[in-house]
C-alpha cells in the first residue's frame, strides 16, 4: 500500500475546516488542492473515530484473515460500500476492502486467510490453484462452512425477493 502523502495534521485541518465551515466536500478540496473525496473520506473517519481516524494505518498485509473476513461479511450484511466499512473499521485504504471483497467474492472467505503472498499470487494467476499440501478434511470443511454461508445468503434473498414482490403488489392494487 502506498504510504500517504498527507499527515494526520493536514487531514485535521481540513476535516476541522469543513465541520466549521460547512462549504461543502468540492469547495473545501478546493481550498486545499485536494478532491472532494479525500475530504469526504477524512471527515467521516473524523467524525468515527476522532483524531485516531486519521492517522495512516498499516498495510493491509498488517491485517488477519479473520479480520477481513469480518470486514467483508460486515459489509455485506449492512450493505455497505467499501469506503463506509473502512472508515467503520479504521482501515485506511478503500482500495484494500475493494480488494478483500473481490478475493471473498471469487475465492472464498478461505482465501482472506492466506494472506499477503496469496493476494499477489491470485493476481498474476486467473485461476485458483489447491496445494497438494492441504488435507482433504480442511478443504471439506471450508466447503461445508461456505456452503452452510451460502444457503444463509440464499434463504435471505429469497424472503427479500418475497418482501419486494408483496410491496409491488400494494403499489400496483393502490393504482
Amino acid at each position: 500500500m502506498a504510504k500517504s502523502r498527507y499527515n494526520q495534521e493536514f487531514k485535521l485541518k481540513v476535516a476541522e475546516y469543513y465541520l466549521e465551515n460547512k462549504h461543502g466536500y468540492k469547495n473545501t478540496g478546493m481550498n486545499f488542492n485536494i478532491s472532494a473525496s479525500a475530504v469526504r473520506k477524512w471527515v467521516k473517519q473524523y467524525n468515527e473515530h476522532g483524531e485516531d481516524g486519521l492517522l495512516s494505518i498499516k498495510g493491509q498485509a498488517g491485517y488477519s484473515g479473520k479480520f477481513k473476513q469480518d470486514v467483508v461479511e460486515y459489509m455485506h450484511r449492512y450493505r455497505l460500500s467499501a469506503l463506509q466499512a473502512s472508515i467503520k473499521f479504521g482501515i485506511g485504504s478503500v482500495d484494500a476492502v475493494i480488494k478483500w471483497e473481490r478475493i471473498y467474492r471469487k475465492e472464498g472467505y478461505y482465501a482472506l486467510h492466506k494472506g499477503w503472498e496469496y493476494i499477489k499470487s491470485m493476481e498474476s494467476e486467473p485461476t485458483k490453484k489447491i496445494k497438494k499440501s492441504e488435507t482433504s478434511n480442511k478443504i471439506e470443511e471450508d466447503l461445508l462452512t461456505e456452503n452452510e454461508r451460502l444457503r444463509m445468503e440464499n434463504a435471505y434473498l429469497k424472503k427479500l425477493n418475497a418482501l419486494v414482490q408483496k410491496r409491488i403488489e400494494k403499489q400496483i392494487k393502490k393504482k
